[in-house]
């Protein structure tokens, strides 16, 4: 479904991806993990193509999507749902209309249509009864549900996540990470999980892949990702069970 080849993107003269080859299988769901400024995000941003790569190509469903014009990529869009790290709800507009948006904006459906797919993904997500409620009435945890109603809305095939469960306490984080493989089961999607949260990459993914100072240093399965040696890797974890000490305590 996703492929990167030799990706590279400089910033200033210093290398925010270097030569970066990873390749993301159709219905699994990769976690790519990494510190602040390892370069997680402008991997995200690539995908995304919100910005270009300076070398190196990016596939995806086979289409390179680095010589596509701006109007041609809009159309590949349609096909990726984004989850934004803080929800980005519009606050003025209801549940309804924040689901609604990109329907309303890129499709010409009838009115009864939008709302039968309003309930549909907010049902999907958990979410009953609260079409015309204001994102101010919801706690974080539920507007990152909002956040994922919207983002199925379209039926995509990719679903990109940014830091999904920053800004919220463990047990919603739990909740979170149980939706994320509640939606993987459902819709048999692609998922792309960017997070610095090792215990969350772990209950949630297929694969990891984690990226350091703009390196991709390791891929692969939770199991065996969880076995390698390289010190980098293994700080992640200790992070881990720093974490369930604290919870324990």
């Amino acid at each position: 479904m996703i492929r990167l080849s030799n990706v590279s993107k400089v910033y200033d003269g210093k290398y925010a991806l270097h030569d970066v080859s990873l390749t993301i299988k159709k219905g699994e769901t990769l976690a790519v993990i990494g510190g602040s400024g390892s370069g997680k995000s402008t991997l995200l941003q690539l995908l995304v193509g919100l910005i270009r790569p300076d070398s190196g190509e990016i596939f995806i469903d086979g289409q390179d999507i680095t010589k596509l014009s701006e109007k041609e990529m809009d159309k590949v869009r349609l096909n990726m749902g984004m989850v934004f790290q803080y929800s980005a709800l519009f606050d003025s507009m209801t549940v309804g209309e924040n689901v609604a948006f990109g329907l309303r904006e890129h499709k010409h459906l009838p009115e009864a249509e939008i709302q039968r797919i309003i309930k549909e993904k907010l049902e999907l997500v958990g979410l009953y009864g609260v079409e015309n409620k204001l994102p101010g009435e919801l706690s974080g945890g539920m507007k990152k549900r909002v956040g994922l109603a919207r983002a199925i809305a379209f039926g995509p095939e990719i679903i990109f996540y940014d830091e999904p469960s920053s800004g919220l306490d463990p047990i919603t984080t739990a909740k979170i990470d149980e939706l994320i493989v509640d939606m993987q089961n459902k819709l048999a999607v692609t998922s792309v999980v960017v997070t610095h949260d090792m215990a969350s990459a772990c209950r949630i993914a297929d694969r990891i892949a984690m990226v350091y100072e703009g390196e991709l240093i390791a891929v692969d399965t939770v199991e065996n990702f969880k076995q390698i040696k390289d010190e980098r890797v293994q700080a992640f974890f200790r992070t881990l069970h720093i974490a369930k000490e604290g919870q324990t305590a």
